[in-house]
């Protein structure tokens, strides 16, 4: 009787690629910039909280299966919840350095202005994913301009979110690093410097407002 010896690599065939480590960290950062929690990614993975979280932080390097793991996971497999407030709150201070203070953000977001003091003050650990997109659009919007300063009232209220700004030693957006803001503990490398911009922001119009007077 003869034994088949197990059948081995066939000569010339190469073996399935390994994703690159980083690739599950970039993915994790990814779904984490969506909206999906370090619990609801560790779930949909089969992994735990805490590697995922390491992970995602730089400070744990996968394994093969930690990678397959977390790249099978897709966004509409995590349910999305409220996100880490820190990039909206870095986005916030931004905008006080150019003289926009949290009342005429909350007047282009159609927020209350309560909200965003809470935030820019640290006091919001968490927001929703809609506020997180909005701020963000309004900071693409206005990160490199100034306030108006066409009335009185616009000079004070200008000038009273530059001295916050400067009282608090926060960052202009020309030295945040966009990749990193969404990412839950980033912090940046510098802190306070003048920023005068590029030219005046727009005036922006909360997007219910829009719709409802284009439709007149």
């Amino acid at each position: 009787m003869s034994i088949t010896p197990p059948a081995g690599p066939v000569p010339g065939q190469a073996a399935p690629p390994y994703p690159a480590p980083g690739s599950a960290r970039a993915h994790v950062r990814r779904l984490r910039r969506d909206g999906r929690t370090y619990r609801a990614i560790a779930a949909a993975a089969g992994l735990d909280r805490a590697t995922v979280s390491d992970l995602a932080r730089g400070r744990r390097r996968p394994n093969r299966g930690t990678t397959t793991a977390v790249l099978s996971v897709t966004s509409q497999a995590v349910p999305r919840g409220r996100v880490d407030a820190g990039g909206s709150r870095l986005r916030l201070r931004a905008l006080h350095v150019m003289g926009h203070g949290s009342a005429r953000i909350a007047r282009a977001l159609g927020v209350r202005e309560q909200a965003i003091r809470q935030i820019v003050r640290g006091d919001a650990r968490t927001v929703s994913p809609r506020l997180r997109d909005q701020v963000a659009d309004l900071y693409d919007a206005w990160w490199d301009k100034r306030a108006p300063a066409r009335t009185r009232f616009d000079r004070g209220a200008a000038t009273a979110a530059r001295k916050r700004a400067i009282a608090g030693n926060w960052c202009a957006g020309a030295a945040l690093d966009d990749d990193l803001l969404d990412i839950p503990g980033y912090r940046p490398r510098h802190g306070w410097k003048l920023a005068t911009g590029t030219g005046v922001a727009p005036d922006v119009r909360p997007a219910a407002r829009r719709r409802r007077r284009d439709r007149r």
